[in-house]
């Protein structure tokens, strides 16, 4: 029962305010004994010419509280609401069984499209560890959406167009030992290294590396050719990243897919009068919103990846007709996707009110700033690595028996990386530390991978099966009734995490769980000798486990049944 909405229904015509607005005030109180449900009287002062403490008084005198609500208190411009426990218990528990993996997913996005670009690696570059709070949050955003019923396109928009491959090109030909799909992405990346540093005394290799890029903005065959083996040998490399990581994509068209389709944009600008040529250089004047103009073309005719980024966006809408078009991209880049939204406004895609720059803080070293230019960097493989080395003596240690610690390892590893970069607001910077990423203390993703192994070794031990009727009166301690509260939020967390673009509350409300899981385990016996009360424990337990691993699954991260 959504008790909520009947609330907001009974209150609605004393308040003079329809059932949908007054629904999205209630609150959770801050202190469990005032309450299971908080509604504030304040909005309410200037329409109905009262104090909230009246408000509060006169609705709770007025109000017939719906069916499983046994009581109302006034309190300081409140009115706070109890709830039948074991009727709560019943209806949260048995929902949570039921829909078992579909638990806190909805069809709220039944017949709609959303795409989410996210992680776009550079080509014949490092995958390193600042692609992963873009790769991270938007797999997870992605995973979200689809439990709520859209149809998600994941596009890995690569950064495989531009000079920079023409000073690959340049490199290659120079100080090239081997054919090029034989080399490393480490390799490769030295190769841009030097050129960058010899580029420093010998200016005349930025020339060369020009001539280059033209040769493969042409179609040269040898261009072409070798441009393909750089993307084939780093889509290689970096897929078995991803398949660490959980990650995939519907598409992979970088920005070299819209070469052929930009020439239709340009002349659309053209030809509306919407661009000029200001110096040699096609521009779309943007001084009048506050911000620089919107390069189309360089003054040497070349493209950049603004007029991509348009180009781009037009083919999804014609291709893909998505409601909404997500751009899980740092907010670094922040003044470039305010212009080319606006030159999309300018060109009369009114659906560009539906692109939607998801931005996240920067990751930085704390040794300094990642530049691969410079060549430092850390790999992302580097990092997970060393995670599960990590948690592989910590289970060697501490779990000797488990069998296949090796998998667990990995599961566990990787998922603390991931969780790192999940777990907080993603507009926060982040300075990367190997040692803060790999300290399993406290709120992390092992944390939470260990109390669903938790929950799992109950259920074996108790030999659990779900069969027969369950009293749910039983679970009348503080501890069952602050987890099934838990367990009751979390299909809230779920839509709101997906209004916001914000998996953190996903995370937050799994770590909940996990908190008031851990208190019931250690407070309550579960394995009670009275029959009912084990069974009713057990469903709890149950039903934690399921919405723990549901969370975990939404962030993308595993769910071991053993560590």
């Amino acid at each position: 029962m959504d008790y909520s909405k009947a609330l907001a229904e009974a209150l609605a015509p004393l308040c003079n305010v329809p059932a949908t607005e007054i629904e999205e005030w209630f609150e959770k109180p801050k202190n469990p004994e005032m309450g299971d449900i908080a509604f504030p009287c304040f909005r309410l002062s200037k329409t109905l010419k009262k104090s909230p403490v009246e408000i509060a008084n006169s609705l709770k005198c007025a109000l017939t509280l719906p069916e499983g609500v046994i009581g109302a208190e006034a309190v300081a411009g409140y009115l706070n609401f109890r709830l039948d426990p074991a009727r709560l218990s019943k209806t949260v528990l048995n929902e949570a069984l039921q829909k078992g993996d579909a638990y806190g997913g909805a069809d709220i996005g039944k017949g709609k499209t959303i795409v989410v670009e996210y992680s776009s690696i550079n080509i014949a570059k490092p995958f390193h560890i600042g692609h992963l709070p873009t790769t991270a949050i938007g797999n997870s955003l992605a995973n979200i959406y689809k439990a709520l019923g859209y149809n998600v396109v994941r596009i890995n928009h690569l950064g495989d167009w531009g000079t920079q491959f023409g000073k690959m090109l340049c490199a290659f030909e120079k100080w090239g030992d081997k054919p090029i799909n034989e080399y490393s992405v480490k390799e490769m990346v030295n190769l841009y290294v030097r050129f960058n540093r010899e580029a420093e005394s010998d200016a005349s290799l930025n020339e060369q590396a020009r001539a280059w890029f033209r040769r493969l903005e042409a179609g040269d065959e040898a261009a072409v050719g070798l441009w393909k083996q750089m993307t084939s040998a780093t889509l290689n490399e970096d897929s078995k990243v991803y398949e660490r990581l959980n990650v995939s994509f519907d598409s992979y068209a970088g920005e070299a897919f819209y070469e052929d389709k930009m020439p239709a944009i340009i002349e659309e600008l053209r030809e509306t009068g919407i661009s000029k040529v200001d110096q040699g250089a096609t521009i779309v004047d943007l001084s009048e919103w506050n911000m620089p103009p919107c390069i189309i073309l360089k003054s040497d005719g070349s493209t950049i990846y603004a007029t991509r980024d348009i180009a781009a966006a037009c083919y999804r809408k014609a291709t893909y007709d998505f409601d909404k078009c997500l751009y899980v991209v740092a907010y670094q880049q922040d003044l470039h996707f305010r212009q080319f939204f606006k030159v999309l406004e300018l060109m009369g895609r009114t659906w560009v009110k539906d692109c939607v720059h998801v931005k996240f803080g920067m990751v930085s070293m704390e040794e300094g700033t990642l530049s691969t230019r410079q060549g430092i960097v850390v790999y992302l493989e580097d990092v997970l690595n060393a995670a599960v080395d990590k948690t592989y003596e910590i289970i060697c240690r501490k779990s000797p028996d488990l069998e296949d610690k090796r998998a667990a390892a990995e599961a566990v590893g990787v998922g603390a990386i991931l969780w790192n970069a999940l777990y907080s607001n993603r507009i926060k910077d982040v300075s990367f530390s190997f040692a803060k990423a790999l300290n399993f203390d406290g709120e992390t993703g092992p944390y939470v991978q260990y109390t669903h192994a938790r929950a799992c070794s109950v259920l074996r031990r108790a030999k659990y099966c779900k069969t027969g009727e369950v009293d749910y009166s039983r679970l009348n301690d503080p501890y069952s009734q602050e987890l099934i509260k838990a367990i009751e939020a979390f299909p809230e967390q779920v839509k709101l995490a997906a209004e916001k673009y914000e998996p953190y509350l996903v995370a937050r409300a799994v770590m909940n769980i996990c908190s008031c899981f851990n208190k019931f385990y250690y407070e309550v016996r579960i394995m009670a000798e009275d029959n009912a009360d084990r069974a009713a424990r057990l469903a709890l337990t149950d039903a934690s486990r399921q919405v723990i691993k549901n969370g975990l699954t939404l962030l993308g991260l595993k769910a071991p049944e053993r560590m």
